[in-house]
């Protein structure tokens, strides 16, 4: 496999609409086009547990997950707060639409991690074929609160060639429980197939 260039990024964000932007300042390629990768912005919406609402999630019983889930939608003045040992759901501003011939992959800024804000903290993996914004499980590791902006770079998303073509794209699947999300998407384990 090899990573794209910045060409070859700005190529297939114009050519296939690998990344765009449906709410907010396009994209601007003088700020987050790097040599091998392309800067997200954070979106306006997080997700939270109401913590105190339940004594475990348990993960073949979601029932009870969709009633202890918020949600809060902020502006780029207003930031949110993000306080020690805290996690909290984001999103991308951007949308991803990765062609069947590609693979994404999330990777956090360093300038967070260094505050100790882990921007990303899985699932950094984007199949060929997903569509849809990149749900960000963002931590505070540090010992101080951190305030965090809507349409700042938050992450940075490389593309990589694969041997060949998808016969089986992610959208084409069964499984493909997060094709088209939008916003701070929770967990969708209750919609698995087992």
């Amino acid at each position: 496999m090899a990573i794209l260039s910045d060409k070859d990024l700005k190529e297939i964000i114009e050519e296939k609409n690998a990344v765009y932007c449906s709410r907010g300042p396009d994209i601007d390629y003088d700020l987050q086009l790097g040599p091998s990768s392309l800067d997200l912005r954070l979106g306006y919406e997080f997700g939270f547990l109401d913590t105190r609402k339940v004594k475990a999630i348990d993960t073949r019983e979601m029932n009870d997950y969709g009633d202890i889930k918020r949600t809060r939608e902020t502006t780029p003045e207003e930031g949110m707060v993000v306080h020690p040992g805290e996690f909290v759901l984001g999103s991308t501003l951007e949308t991803l639409k990765v062609p069947d011939n590609l693979v994404a992959r999330i990777e956090g800024r360093s300038s967070y991690a260094r505050l100790g804000l882990i921007p990303h903290a899985a699932a950094g993996f984007v199949d060929p074929g997903f569509e849809g914004q990149i749900t960000l499980e963002i931590q505070n590791l540090g010992n101080v609160p951190i305030t965090i902006y809507p349409e700042d770079r938050i992450c940075q998303v490389v593309f990589e060639t694969m041997t060949s073509t998808a016969e089986n794209p992610y959208g084409d699947k069964k499984d493909s429980k997060y094709m088209n999300q939008e916003g701070a998407t929770g967990s969708r384990l209750d919609k698995e197939h087992r």
